[in-house]
Order: C-alpha cells, then structure tokens, then sequence
C-alpha cells in the first residue's frame, strides 16, 4: 500500500500541517482526527486496517489531517468562544486552501471529496461537508457532537454561529437550503454504550439527524446496540460497514 508522508505549509497559520495518503486510486477520503489528534491516529488505530481491502483494490485513496483543535477550540486560555471560532477559520483555510489543491493534484485533477472523522472529527466532517458541499457531497461521522454552545463562554458572534451546524443549520432557507438538499449526504452513525451519552454524542447524533431532517437534507441516522461503545473498535466496524457503498 502507498503511504506518503507530506508536510503542506499554511499561510494563515504560519506553520506546517501534515497529511497521510494511503493508496493509489479511488475516490478521495478526507480524515479528520478526534480532538487535538494527528494525521498518524487513523493509522494507529487500526481505521485503516479496517479498510485496507477497499485501499489495495483501488476504490479509495485516504487522506488523513492534523487537526488544530489545540490552537482553536482548546486553546489554552480564558478565550473567548467567539475567539476560538476565529482560530479555527485558520484551520478551514489550510484545509481549502493548500490540502484541497494537493487532494485534487493527487487525484490528477478536481473530484468529489467525502469526508470522515470520528468524535470531534465528526464535527469537522460534518461541518466542511454543510459549509462547502461543492467540494465536499459526502460526510461519513461517527459519534460526533453538533452543537459547540458547550465548548466556550462569552462572546458568540458570526464565527461562532457559521461553524456551529447545529444552529446554522436550523435558520437556513431558500435558494441555499434548496440547493444543499440536491447536494450533501450525511450519514450520522452512534453506538449506544459506554461513553456516547457523557461525551454528549448519542444526544447530539439524534438531536443534529432531527433538525436535518426537519430541513429536508439528505441523511442516515444509524444508531447501532447498547453494547457499541465510544471508542475505536466501534468506529473501525462502522466505517467498514459504510464506506463500501460509497466508493
């Protein structure tokens, strides 16, 4: 299997951010890591052993990120809410700006990019996916929360209101929402065990399928058995369950 290593600088940032490609051929998956992780979890988690089969035979080429959670919504400090959201628009820059172009040079040219994560990553996938449906048609999240009122205090603003899909979802209408409802597919998978209730995801997971639905956007909601926990064995089963249909 291919696996390159690439370091891609960020203007906005001022610093490099890393990327992992697996594979050869196939429809670009974009990996974002749970919170405050690194491009190298997907790997170290087993994620792509899961899905290795689907990498060797050529449906799908993988592209996992760093995240800045560290430097935007848990950056150390009395921050404000609004101010961590400002952070993060560093981070949407990179990811538009110099990973999408590299995405697209890689897959010889523009193509349809679904993205993943899970956790917090869900919220990233979900999020560019809402934002960005040109680019991004397909979001693939696992245990995710929606809604970022808890993250902070003080001030919330614009930032803050276009990065929360929880709220700019439920305000949305005309021509936009209808286009989005022709564009994206989210596919919003929870386990129902240990850990998806105090991590807030089994809550926020069926609460975020509720206001989509109410909005008529595309979505599956798949809660899988109480004995599905929050943790990387259920979300290596969960992504080899989903992705096959998709690549």
């Amino acid at each position: 299997m291919r696996r390159d290593h690439i370091s891609l600088y960020s203007p906005a940032i001022g610093a490099d951010g890393a990327v992992i490609a697996y594979g050869h051929y196939g429809r670009p998956l974009l990996v974002f890591p749970s919170q405050q992780g690194h491009s190298t979890d997907y790997e170290d988690r087993g994620m792509i052993a899961s899905i290795s089969g689907l990498i060797d035979a050529g449906r799908v080429k993988v592209y996992c990120v760093d995240s800045f959670d560290s430097a935007s919504w848990d950056v150390p400090g009395n921050a404000t809410l609004e101010e961590r959201a400002q952070l993060h628009g560093k981070y949407e820059d990179w990811i538009l700006n110099q990973v999408v172009p590299f995405i697209y040079d890689d897959c010889s040219g523009p193509t349809e990019i679904i993205t993943t994560g899970c956790s917090f990553g869900a919220y990233h996938a979900a999020n560019f996916a809402l934002k960005r449906a040109d680019l991004f048609p397909l979001a693939l999240c696992h245990s995710g929360i929606y809604d970022l009122d808890f993250l902070g205090h003080g001030e919330r603003a614009d930032a803050v209101y276009f990065n929360n899909p929880a709220a700019y979802v439920q305000h949305m209408g005309g021509d936009h929402l209808d286009w989005l409802r022709g564009r994206v597919t989210l596919v919003l998978v929870c386990g129902q065990g240990m850990w998806e209730d105090t991590t807030r995801a089994l809550e926020s997971t069926k609460a975020f399928a509720g206001i989509l639905a109410s909005k008529g956007i595309r979505h599956e909601l798949d809660l899988w058995g109480h004995d599905v926990p929050h943790d990387w064995p259920s979300w290596r089963n969960q992504i080899a369950h989903h992705l096959p249909r998709f690549v």
